[in-house]
């Protein structure tokens, strides 16, 4: 993993919405809880995430107080140049380079040709968001 992909950050500054590692998987937070601080240490939070290019759930239990890997990502326009039955052939809007993908279960037959799609970009994968 590239220094660069990953930056650090307080538990106590994440969010729901925004993305965390977990378990080494950018996962998007769902849901957050946080224990009050008890007789022998300090409150612990109770991070819920999904998994951006697999889907799974994944928990994350932290003391508020420690530091979290928080990857970075990218978010980039592309066109789709063609589509088969589970792949689609997608060309970058800005750098114009042309790369293969597969096409999340659902998005199959809503996906043509000519179309404008989001690519989220982390650690070296990358995942088709939204047509």
């Amino acid at each position: 993993m590239a220094e660069d992909e990953i930056q650090h950050s307080s538990m106590k500054e994440i969010k729901v919405g925004r993305f965390v590692l977990i378990d080494g998987v950018p996962c998007k937070i769902v849901n957050i809880d946080t224990s009050a601080p008890g007789k022998h240490g300090s409150a612990k939070m109770r991070v819920t995430g999904i998994g951006i290019f697999d889907g799974q759930k994944k928990v994350l239990l932290k003391p508020s107080s420690g530091d979290v890997d928080v990857p970075v990502i990218n978010k980039r326009k592309a066109q789709v140049v063609s589509v088969s039955e589970t792949s689609a052939q997608l060309m970058d809007s800005e750098t114009f380079e042309v790369y293969d993908m597969q096409v999340p279960e659902e998005m199959r037959g809503k996906l043509v040709a000519g179309a404008e799609v989001e690519v989220m970009e982390a650690m070296g994968r990358k995942a088709l968001m939204r047509v």
